[in-house]
């Protein structure tokens, strides 16, 4: 129904609604819609940042720390067209003689999906949604290690893309050991 308001200066307001068959019309005009994607919420999960040698870590003559960098990407839906995709990255940067820094991050978000196709939801999840939150996670670590003192890190790129495939491969054995 297509409905139009007086909004008292004189021009009249459309509300939007294209005229057809109620219910029936609108799940035509969705489904004749594209996929759709948009980001409804992201947020810090967890956050942990350790200085374990407090102002020893800037002794002069320390050697530059050896930083290990542990990626991870779940994703869990929360609704029929909402999924909460979590990216989790641990940090740890070591001396010969210990621990520098230890940084543990979980960073969600919560996207709403429209009209994907069944075999595209997952690649979706694990790849494109965790390539849109990273910025946001590198830059809370990048400010994180800075506020604790030292240098700020400042992570490269992640190839989600690989870790989706590694993810696949190391469950692929699996689904065949299954069928034997």
């Amino acid at each position: 129904m297509n409905e139009q308001r007086n909004t008292g200066n004189g021009e009249a307001e459309d509300n939007g609604e294209a005229p057809g068959n109620g219910e029936a019309g609108a799940q035509e005009q969705q489904t004749a819609q594209g996929p759709r994607m948009s980001i409804v919420t992201q947020y810090i999960k967890d956050l942990s940042f350790e200085n374990p040698r407090g102002p020893l870590a800037f002794a002069q003559g320390q050697t530059r720390p050896e930083i290990q960098v542990r990626v991870d990407v779940r994703a869990a839906p929360l609704g029929p067209e909402q999924h909460e995709v979590i990216l989790e990255l641990n940090i740890e940067a070591k001396v010969p003689d210990g621990p520098v820094f230890l940084l543990e991050l979980t960073y969600g978000g919560v996207f709403a999906l429209a009209n994907i196709p069944a075999d595209s939801l997952q690649p979706l999840l694990l790849v494109e949604c965790p390539r849109l939150l990273f910025p946001f996670a590198r830059r809370i670590v990048s400010d994180l290690t800075r506020d604790g003192g030292f240098p700020p890190l400042m992570l490269d790129p992640i190839d989600f893309v690989g870790l989706y495939r590694r993810r696949m491969a190391r469950a692929q054995p699996v689904a065949t050991e299954g069928r034997a």
